[in-house]
């Protein structure tokens, strides 16, 4: 299923609880999937003939409602000016929200992850399915610096992309002050740590920062991690891919968890 999610940067974007699918194909099979929540459909006002029916036809099934758009704007909404073919629905994504909103929240989650300068979308999706599955509160997925949340992520994850509990934000900096300021102590991740993720003392708060394989954490975001940790190696092995990493780390939590 093709997606798209908005690109603007500078402040709370109005699909920040939205994932962006296009194509009349991907447009159908989120119309006539009953776990999913469509918001609208928008439909560009070229869009005319069997095609258009169909899609006008299932959302009036659906009790969904339809707005009519240049092709141009189309294209801008879906981000995507080849493949939208003129037709995009907003699905719910019930479990993504603002950082901002979760640290405000009675609920903060206790343990987060947040992906600074991971480019790679298998990467992104393959730690968004982990995360998801051992049960982290929240996964900080920036806007900026970060893979979009496109069809390669939303395949790696499995389709666990649109019910992952992805936290909003505009950079990875940002998102590291907001969550110090929230009382979470910051981890980074380092081949070269002395302590491990196996033996380090968890506060009630944390949240680990994992950095891309190429450069890890960007500079910007090191001044706010607290501590370092590696996952201990052998064999010649200097590190291992970040989402591996990511599996690691989540499911020590969730062994953690379970003798507590």
């Amino acid at each position: 299923m093709l997606v798209a999610v908005s690109r603007d940067f500078s402040g709370p974007s109005p699909k920040d609880r939205f994932v962006t699918v296009y194509g009349r194909k991907p447009v159908l099979e989120a119309l006539a999937d009953d776990r999913l929540s469509v918001d609208k459909v928008v439909l560009a006002d070229n869009a005319h003939g069997a095609a258009a029916r169909e899609i006008l036809d299932a959302a009036r099934h659906r009790g969904v409602p339809v707005q009519r758009a240049t092709a141009q704007r189309v294209k801008v909404l879906a981000g995507n000016g080849k493949q939208d073919q003129g037709v995009l629905a907003d699905v719910v994504a019930p479990r993504m929200r603002l950082l901002a909103d979760a640290l405000a929240g009675r609920s903060a989650p206790r343990s987060v992850l947040l992906l600074d300068g991971i480019t790679t979308p298998a990467n992104v999706g393959m730690i968004l399915r982990t995360a998801t599955a051992a049960g982290l509160g929240g996964i900080v997925v920036p806007r900026r610096g970060v893979a979009t949340i496109d069809p390669m992520v939303v395949k790696a994850s499995a389709g666990v992309a649109f019910t992952a509990p992805v936290l909003r934000c505009a950079t990875a900096a940002e998102a590291a002050a907001d969550l110090r300021a929230a009382g979470y102590t910051l981890y980074g991740m380092d081949a070269g740590a002395r302590r491990t993720v196996f033996d380090a003392e968890l506060p009630q708060r944390v949240a680990f920062v994992l950095g891309s394989e190429t450069s890890g954490v960007t500079d910007d975001v090191r001044p706010h991690i607290n501590r370092w940790v590696s996952i201990p190696m052998a064999g010649g092995v200097e590190s291992l891919n970040v989402a591996s990493a990511a599996a690691v780390l989540c499911f020590e939590l969730v062994r953690r968890s379970q003798v507590q």
